[in-house]
């Protein structure tokens, strides 16, 4: 009794350090009193019957045992190794590199009240059994130790090892450590036989506890959208009836910036007209229009944000966006953008949002600055990025998300002063550092044993070409792209033991260090802005054109009349999405239903759910759906890889099908806006509300983006097809010679030709010159 009892109270203090505005959940935390330890799970089976499979480790009676409060939502949630471990899932520890993990966040207002980890690996034959062990931790804390016995060398091994709950926080570690001997005396470390291989099917089994919520703003955009939650953010949008254009672009800026605040992660926005959610949620109501479950709620004379209950489940909550009509609302949408780092209070009027200072194109704050060198320092997503320890250093990466038009053809390369220290040699071998960019290999520096830091000057030409002595780096012809890695691995020649058996000679270990300072510097402030258009690869990437202004002022969104919940979500995920690429909501991004205001304007230009007649140019458009009916145009080549410079033979349209079919279907086009020689449009078009939800999981998936590209994407249930078809256009700025360079760069024969032509002019001109100068050296009397 007195250690059931000492549990309890371990998990009453856990609980107390849950962050302040959860509510106190001590009447629902009674029931633990009562609980009796769960028994140990049932090892899981193997996958292959016939297959040799080592010893199960068993887990611990109830240390496991769940933690559950009265009436408390819960769900179970299975984290693999191929989810959340580093690429491609499974891991192999060895003798030089034995350590590996996985790492997972917790949500703030959910407390995880069970967690096993359910391991596969298998051990290497050559091990000593007993000897050898794999030790298991959570946060540096030792939850347990799994020895490798005889039974499991060379075999398949599951183990189920409990994890304390008491010790998850925020953000979690697990940390596998792998201790391996292969012989008694004279091992060396970095020998092949030391190995254990971790699978990527293993599981972490987590039961998370939902914590009852104050409605407080002050930790605001907690609940609806928690940093520490790895998965992507839904977040339903929910409206009394189809909105109108004011409102339209309020609901725009909300999803935009909680699509800042997603990144990576992904985001959707389901919309319902007038339903209640059964999730957190964002509602839009004005007086005169609000959705039927806010009928009682008082009149508003102000924009106002309020957080509440939900009217069937406290643990569930909305934010409602209140006003007298939808300038309010518009205000209050600005208010979430701009000003939400003054929330407190379960509810705020928003009094003005007033602009400081107009936004510059390519000035996203998720872009690397192309107006001045930045630092490495700047590029930075966490502290200790740019530093790495080990017998065999972690390589560090650093991201470069560019924009798409930066015009790197005929670039005599890319500045980058590096600043690099590392632990020295102990003495002079081949230890080096290689820098790759994507994937791709440029050049390797040596480690110097006579010093501890090294400075480079480097240029990273974008074209291959001869190397200028020790400090060019070549990047392989045209590699960079909107989205970069940019990788620095440090290897060490390590001394290990040696010698026989009787003779002995061991060493101990040291870890190297290494760090990429802070003041490093790369520089993408030289080059011109110029990109071949159309390109659905930089939209589907980047969010261009329209991200070139980051709030999106330049660019004018025709929606229908009265847009159903499909074109809406449609809406909401695309700004949504773009604020993930940018980094800042689209604030001044202007929606119409009229497509006669958008003839004439300096815009881009952003279609859904149809095309007007005003744009139904078949010399520009492609493809074009309507209902059940669709028509497209197919060139008569289609390049996967295309060429420099476009080819325009390629892209032409050969053969226009139309077919008729009551299967769904969306699509992507884009062409040159009639209005604009520098603008485009780019269509996001669907048959059918299956077409749209197809074009809404297209546009959220990261993998259905990159298949995007060319002029024209369809999208069926079968995944994403793109074409290159239809005429070229160039958007931005080269000064002349450039355009003449770059006009010229797919046509290496006729640049032969005007090379020679030049040197023979070049010649004849110089030959008359001597001439000259001679006649009258000779003959003064005749000048």
């Amino acid at each position: 009794m007195k250690r059931k009892l000492s549990w309890i109270c371990a998990v009453a203090i856990g609980m107390s350090a849950f962050p302040a505005f959860m509510t106190q959940a001590t009447p629902a935390m009674q029931p633990l009193v009562n609980a009796e330890p769960a028994e140990a799970p049932a090892v899981p089976a193997p996958a292959d019957e016939n297959q040799p499979v080592g010893q199960v480790m068993p887990g611990v009676a109830g240390a496991n045992a769940p933690i559950v409060a009265q009436n408390a939502p819960s769900r179970d949630v299975k984290l693999t190794f191929a989810q959340i471990a580093p690429p491609p899932g499974s891991m192999v520890l060895r003798g030089v590199n034995p350590n590996g993990g996985i790492e997972f966040g917790m949500r703030s207002d959910e407390v995880v009240s069970k967690a096993v980890l359910n391991l596969e690996y298998t051990p290497s034959p050559s091990l000593l059994p007993i000897q050898s062990q794999l030790k298991v931790y959570l946060n540096d804390e030792l939850m347990g130790v799994l020895p490798v016995t005889k039974e499991q060398l060379g075999k398949k091994t599951l183990a189920q090892m409990p994890i304390n709950p008491l010790f998850i926080t925020d953000f979690n570690r697990v940390r596998l450590e792998f201790v391996g001997h292969y012989r008694d005396v004279c091992e060396n470390p970095a020998s092949s036989t030391l190995w254990l291989d971790v699978g990527r099917s293993s599981v972490l089994d987590l039961t998370y506890q939902t914590l009852p919520v104050n409605n407080d703003l002050s930790h605001f955009p907690i609940p609806f959208f928690d940093p520490r939650d790895n998965r992507p953010v839904t977040l339903p949008m929910v409206f009394a009836q189809s909105p109108d254009k004011a409102l339209q672009q309020a609901a725009s800026i909300v999803s935009s910036w909680f699509g800042s605040r997603a990144g990576w992660r992904g985001q959707h926005f389901p919309v319902m007209y007038n339903k209640l959610p059964d999730r957190n949620a964002i509602v839009f109501a004005t007086n005169d229009k609000r959705p039927d479950f806010l009928r009682d709620h008082p009149a508003v004379n102000a924009p106002v944000i309020e957080m509440i209950n939900h009217p069937d489940n406290p643990y569930v909550k909305l934010l409602v966006v209140f006003g007298r009509d939808d300038k309010d609302l518009l205000q209050a949408a600005k208010g979430i953008a701009q000003g939400n780092i003054l929330f407190r209070g379960n509810s705020v009027v928003v009094n003005e949002v007033k602009p400081l200072l107009a936004r510059q194109p390519y000035d996203a704050p998720n872009w690397v600055r192309t107006d001045r060198a930045v630092t490495f320092g700047e590029l930075k997503t966490y502290e200790e990025q740019l530093q790495s320890t080990g017998l065999e250093p972690a390589p560090i990466n650093v991201s470069l998300n560019l924009p798409p038009d930066l015009y790197l053809l005929r670039s005599t390369g890319i500045d980058m002063n590096l600043n690099y220290r590392y632990t020295t040699p102990p003495q002079k071998d081949s230890s080096r550092m290689d820098i790759s960019l994507n994937n791709q290999f440029l050049q390797a520096f040596s480690l110097n044993s006579a010093q501890e830091s090294n400075r480079l000057l480097l240029r990273l030409p974008v074209l291959q070409g001869l190397l200028d002595g020790k400090t060019d780096v070549a990047i392989p012809a045209l590699k960079l792209g909107a989205m970069n890695q940019l990788r620095f691995d440090f290897q060490y020649m390590n001394p290990m033991p040696g010698g026989s058996v009787d003779n002995c000679i061991t060493f101990q270990p040291v870890q190297n260090h290494v760090v990429i300072s802070d003041d490093s510097t790369i520089d993408f402030s030289k080059y011109y802005h110029f990109i071949a258009m159309p390109d659905l690869r930089a939209f589907a990437n980047a969010g261009f054109p329209f991200s070139r202004m980051a709030d999106l002022s330049e660019t004018i969104m025709v929606m229908p009349k009265t847009p159903n919940e499909a074109q809406m979500e449609t809406l909401l995920d695309v700004t949504g999405t773009i604020g993930a690429q940018t980094g800042f909501p689209s604030i001044n991004l202007n929606i119409t239903d009229d497509s006669s205001q958008i003839q004439g304007k300096d815009a881009d230009i952003m279609l859904i759910g149809s095309i007007p007649d005003k744009l139904k140019d078949e010399k520009r458009i492609d493809l074009l759906v309507q209902a059940t009916q669709s028509w497209v145009n197919t060139p008569t080549r289609q390049t996967t890889f295309p060429s420099i410079m476009p080819d325009m033979a390629d892209r032409a349209a050969d053969v226009r099908t139309t077919l008729t079919s009551s299967g769904p279907m969306a699509a992507v086009v884009g062409f040159q806006s009639p209005f604009n020689d520098q603008r485009s449009v780019i269509a996001l078009l669907a048959d059918s509300p299956r077409g749209y939800t197809l074009l809404n999981e297209a546009m959220n998936d990261s993998g259905k983006r990159a298949a995007m590209f060319g002029s024209v994407s369809v999208i069926r249930e079968s995944g994403v097809n793109s074409l290159r078809v239809g005429d070229v256009y160039y958007v931005g700025h080269l000064p002349w010679f450039e355009r003449l360079w770059y006009a010229l760069s797919n046509h290496p024969v006729l640049l032969a030709i005007l090379a020679a032509v030049s040197v023979v002019l070049l010649a004849w001109v110089l030959w008359r010159l001597l001439r000259i100068i001679s006649r009258r050296r000779l003959d003064p009397d005749n000048e």
